[in-house]
């Protein structure tokens, strides 16, 4: 299959792009900086600019390069770290899930591509009440905190707008496994805390098994949405010293909640709330398996340093 990544310089579609190639797909993969051109070649796929904010650029490069399917996979976060304020961080990625996600959409059609998936999130988006692991079919949060509203609503844009069209949208746990990961910095410097008693449930995929289930999606899923998470949700109190002991980290602080709001604002009280997202589906329709089934594994596996001789001995 003819497959166009849009984003393939990006954290995930740096490991997309070799995995549809290895599963026999000839891939375009798009850039927006002119340094990428290069990496995207070098991974194995036929490189094409794109400003995907350009509704007459995205029309034509579609129409230009004749994908059979898209993958979505653009976003704004590479230099992006936590902030108190999501909306402020997140605004050019939320033009890019609805400008962006729009364009291609009214591209494809036109070009009549018969397959396509975006990237979405499952992280702090299901309704903070009721069980502690949320499944596709349950309701979102209808009040998210106003700094991260226009990021809520952008995804929730995106989520509708490619299922309506019938394609995928895939809900991707929270990233790790690149030295850059947004949590890395403040966990290292001490400056993520575990808010309250530390019952907030978080989600979490290593990008390699986030790439891994996209192919399965683009190949076998059906129209709607599929949460791309590991096996094991789990707890704030968990996963965040694991988090901080693979990276040679000191152990994260606590803090009440109202501290965590006046500090650091409304965000990571949201956080310290949420819930869970189930596997299941993908699992049941895909045949998915991954290489990291829990955080516990992947986190050691991507951020833990082997010691040197000397240090062992």
């Amino acid at each position: 299959m003819r497959v166009l990544v849009v984003g393939a310089s990006g954290a995930i579609g740096t490991r997309l792009v070799p995995q549809l190639i290895d599963h026999g797909h000839e891939v375009i993969g798009t850039f927006t900086s002119a340094g990428n051109a290069e990496r995207v070649r070098a991974l194995g796929a036929e490189p094409v600019a794109l400003d995907l904010l350009d509704a007459q650029v995205v029309r034509r490069a579609v129409l230009d390069t004749g994908p059979e399917a898209i993958v979505h996979q653009a976003t704004a976060l590479a230099d992006v770290g936590f902030s108190r304020n999501l909306d402020r961080s997140f605004a050019p990625t939320n033009r890019l899930r609805t400008e962006g996600t729009d364009a291609l959409l009214e591209a494809a059609r036109e070009a009549g591509v018969r397959r396509f998936v975006a990237q979405s999130f499952a992280p702090y988006r299901y309704a903070r009440e009721g069980g502690a692991v949320k499944t596709e079919d349950d309701p979102l949060d209808p009040a998210p905190p106003a700094v991260a509203r226009e990021t809520n609503a952008a995804m929730n844009h995106l989520d509708q707008a490619v299922t309506e069209a019938g394609g995928i949208a895939l809900r991707y746990g929270g990233f790790y496994g690149a030295l850059n990961d947004g949590l890395v910095k403040p966990v290292r410097k001490r400056q993520f805390p575990i808010v309250g008693d530390g019952g907030g449930v978080s989600s979490f995929i290593h990008l390699d098994d986030a790439a891994a289930a996209t192919v399965l999606a683009l190949s076998r899923g059906r129209a709607g949405i599929y949460n791309i998470v590991d096996d094991e949700p789990a707890a704030m109190r968990e996963w965040l010293p694991a988090l901080a002991d693979a990276l040679g980290a000191k152990p994260p602080r606590h803090v009440p909640r109202w501290v965590a709001r006046l500090i650091v604002g409304e965000v990571l009280v949201m956080m310290a709330e949420s819930r869970g997202a189930s596997n299941a589906k993908v699992k049941r329709e895909l045949g998915w398996t991954l290489r990291y089934p829990s955080w516990r594994q992947g986190f050691i596996a991507a951020y833990r340093q082997p010691q040197s001789v000397g240090a062992r001995a």
